[in-house]
């Protein structure tokens, strides 16, 4: 028996507006929420609702508009702070996406910490964002990234991640939850563990993890945890790093300006405590707004349950997608989220998308910002196809029908 009812599906899928669109003449099937979610209509009618009644800026008035738009973006640290189990709503930090708070951690943590020859270890199939950031950084300090090796079937080489934590001048452990390229759930608890027996920082990304199954910080044991919103059902431009108050307290701040500071003079400047040491300038304050409503909706549902639903989808994807010829699924991990990659025999990636895009299927093609991961499995890129609580069995029928239906055309 599924999770959802035929009818609870439906409910649900009448709340997102866009699933009603046509595309290239054909029903939208929306299978990139790996990429960015669509939001449903509770959503957007609290932003358009902000907009039209409360639109100011936070922290600066003390007239009405502000006071309440202020009430709103802190609620939300409050929120978050819950979602996580965060010991404290000053571990929450505002940032504009996971991107940003993984920037913000190697600026300002990683410049402290990483001297000549030190290490950062991450994973094989990191995206760039998780990558990127520590190479600038490590250049910077005379450090270097060294990578936690892949086994074949998309999880982590752990013995191997342990022998370089020992022989190694480790300082941090960068490392995903849960692989956006492959769909991998990495086991966080026992890497974070790893690298705490042996006094090592670790940094989590979040990204693919907290819109679609329970975390919990203090469980996970992390230091920092980095996520975005528009891929949880909320608006663009607003993510979220927690960090261990701890740390925050003794990172400097990374980038200046208003709102972050305590006193400002020509002689010097001193500046607020965490969080809002790191949250200088006018934040985008329409998306608490949004976000708040985004959470409504996941609280709503339950996300064990839609853990449970995409989970289904991930099994019946990959069933069907393995009765066709000539397409190879990317990553057999034990453990996987509701993302399955694959590549066509003779057919590139980037063709594909545009085929089934014809089809009104809509579907990522490429290396997914993760070309370590794509190098790893001799491949330039994949068809990438992800899920949300509001895919279908017939979404996923559609896309075997088109993969099919491609492979002739071309034959």
């Amino acid at each position: 028996m599924s999770v959802f009812s035929t009818e609870e599906i439906a409910a649900i899928r009448g709340r997102f507006p866009i699933l009603s669109r046509i595309v290239n003449g054909k029903p939208l099937a929306y299978l990139d929420s790996a990429a960015s979610s669509q939001v449903p209509e509770q959503v957007i009618e609290a932003v358009a609702r902000f907009q039209r009644t409360t639109r100011a800026n936070v922290h600066r008035g003390v007239h009405r508009l502000s006071q309440e738009a202020t009430e709103v973006h802190e609620g939300l640290r409050d929120r978050i702070q819950r979602l996580l189990g965060a010991s404290r709503r000053e571990e929450i930090v505002f940032v504009r996406g996971t991107t940003e708070a993984i920037n913000l951690v190697a600026w300002t943590f990683g410049r402290q910490k990483l001297n000549a020859g030190d290490v950062v270890l991450a994973g094989e199939l990191e995206h760039h964002a998780n990558l990127v950031p520590w190479q600038i950084v490590a250049a910077e300090r005379g450090a270097r990234v060294e990578k936690i090796p892949a086994l074949d079937d998309g999880t982590l080489d752990f013995d191997a991640y342990e022998k370089l934590l020992d022989s190694l001048p480790v300082r941090i452990v960068a490392i995903q939850q849960v692989s956006n390229a492959l769909g991998t759930i990495h086991p966080v608890e026992r890497i974070v563990a790893a690298a705490k027996r042996r006094g090592v920082a670790t940094l989590v990304d979040g990204a693919q993890s907290v819109p679609h199954m329970r975390v919990d910080v203090q469980a996970l044991g992390c230091d920092f945890l980095a996520f975005s919103g528009h891929k949880m059902y909320g608006p663009t431009g607003l993510g979220f790093l927690y960090g261990r108050y701890e740390l925050l307290e003794s990172m400097p701040p990374w980038q200046g300006g208003g709102d972050m500071i305590d006193k400002v003079s020509f002689s010097g400047t001193t500046f607020h405590e965490p969080p809002w040491r790191f949250e200088a300038g006018t934040p985008h304050y329409e998306a608490p707004s949004g976000m708040n409503a985004a959470l409504d909706f996941l609280e709503e549902i339950g996300i064990e349950r839609i853990a449970a639903r995409e989970h289904e989808l991930l099994e019946y994807a990959q069933t069907r997608l393995r009765e066709i010829e000539g397409l190879r699924i990317l990553g057999s991990a034990p453990h996987k989220a509701g993302v399955v990659s694959f590549v066509l025999e003779g057919v590139h990636h980037y063709d594909a998308g545009m085929f089934l895009d014809q089809m009104g299927i809509a579907v990522r093609t490429g290396h997914h910002c993760a070309q370590p991961a794509m190098e790893r499995y001799g491949v330039t890129g994949t068809i990438r196809a992800s899920f949300a609580v509001f895919n279908t069995e017939d979404e996923i029928d559609r896309l075997v029908a088109g993969v099919v239906r491609l492979q002739k055309v071309l034959r």
